[in-house]
């Protein structure tokens, strides 16, 4: 597991005739730099995220020099490897304020064929509130890769991100608002399949053979799950796509081969009893293929679907959690959450750790009464942040806010 720790805290600007001279000064630079963000597509001829335009036009305009700037550019650079690891499906709520240059992450774990769906309710002052997703593509020394961002819906007070895993790999989602701004936001994260099951009527119930499984005395193994139904259940699409064949073969019997361009991979529907689909069909998600028997090789056994998956470059791959159904629901947030965005202390001396759970990797001690900003929430835990800028979660019946009048975020 990670560490969990944010950016450092925003370091002093000078006294306070200074710092109430300059964020006047700094806010309307960064008003300013509309112009300069829609330049830089411009300039390069290539698309850029809004947090990399938005990171360039402070650069641009001489802001990644002064303190502020500067924790704002290296926040979004550290928290990803830093990230606080969760299980999903995660639900959190949390806050940000304005005199602290603040980025948070979280920290997931996907299969190859899941879909991480985040969305991101949000309430505070007008302004961007930049979330992307990351996948991370070294062991030893960790990298990232950038995979996707999130984008509002209709309604404007809700960003959508969606990211589908083509490995087994950690993937970070970062959040991170502009400047100078103060919120709230309500965060879920949950996986689902990216594909539809295939044998609808029966559902993941009738799974009863697993990838990997021993085949002929364990001369070989099973490359794909076996879904067993009365004969006769109507098989499905579980993508859209093309028939690429549907020529019998010894060991599937009845089969069905579809081709899924958008994922660079063939879908393997075998031991059908009959096929209801031809070569070169267009199909979409939910059509009827075929129908479950016990052709080829299944001829001893009861009637099933072998259902696999075939990426192209890799061959077979489990086809497990691309069409296991998401269980479970977020835990709901079961703490007070008006200190959201204001300091308190802890009780007692307590772990500081890395994720919302007892059973997370412990990153330090806290003292008694030591002071913390509580920046989030999930379950019964609260999301704090250390004097020196370190993150993680304590219990949340230790700590107590300083203020709750006035604590929301400012």
């Amino acid at each position: 597991m990670s560490s969990s720790s944010q950016g450092a805290r925003t370091r002093p600007l000078g006294g306070p005739r200074v710092r109430h001279l300059f964020v006047p000064l700094l806010f309307g630079a960064l008003v300013g730099c509309s112009g300069i963000r829609e330049s830089v597509r411009a300039a390069t001829g290539t698309p850029r995220t809004a947090h990399a335009r938005y990171a360039e036009s402070l650069e641009r305009a001489g802001l990644g020099e002064t303190a502020l700037g500067r924790e704002w550019l290296t926040a979004a650079d550290t928290v990803l490897r830093a990230a606080h690891e969760v299980s999903l499906p995660h639900r959190e709520v949390g806050a940000y304020v304005r005199d602290e240059a603040r980025a948070t992450g979280w920290r997931v774990s996907l299969r190859d064929g899941e879909r991480l769906v985040a969305a991101i309710v949000v309430r505070g002052e007008p302004g961007e509130l930049f979330i992307d997703a990351f996948e991370q593509t070294g062991d030893s020394v960790p990298t990232f890769a950038h995979r996707a961002t999130a984008v509002r819906d209709s309604a404007g007070d809700t960003l959508r991100l969606q990211l589908e895993a083509a490995r087994d790999a950690w993937h970070v989602i970062r959040l991170q608002p502009e400047l100078l701004r103060a919120g709230r936001y309500e965060l879920l994260l949950r996986v689902e399949p990216t594909l539809a099951f295939p044998v609808p009527a029966v559902g993941p119930r009738g799974v009863q053979s697993f990838w990997g499984a021993a085949r002929d005395g364990g001369a070989r193994s099973h490359e794909g799950i076996d879904i067993f139904a009365a004969r006769g259940t109507p098989v499905i699409a579980a993508t859209d796509g093309t028939v690429r064949s549907t020529a019998p073969n010894r060991l599937g019997g009845n089969v069905v081969w579809l081709a899924d361009a958008a994922r660079a991979q063939v879908l393997y529907y075998a031991h059908l009893d009959s096929v209801a689909t031809t070569a070169g069909a267009r199909v979409r998600i939910g059509d009827t293929l075929g129908f479950v028997g016990n052709t080829g090789n299944a001829i001893t056994t009861r009637p099933h679907l072998h259902f696999g998956v075939y990426r192209r470059g890799s061959g077979a791959v489990d086809p497990w959690p691309f069409v296991r159904p998401a269980v479970g629901e977020a835990t709901m947030v079961r703490v007070d959450t008006v200190p959201l965005g204001a300091r308190g202390t802890v009780r007692v001396a307590t772990a500081l750790r890395t994720g919302p759970s007892g059973e997370e990797r412990a990153l330090r001690r806290v003292p008694a009464r030591d002071t913390v900003r509580v920046v989030g929430a999930s379950g019964r835990w609260y999301r704090v942040q250390l004097a020196d800028g370190t993150a993680g979660y304590v219990a949340g019946e230790i700590t107590a806010p300083i203020r709750v009048a006035g604590a929301r975020a400012r």
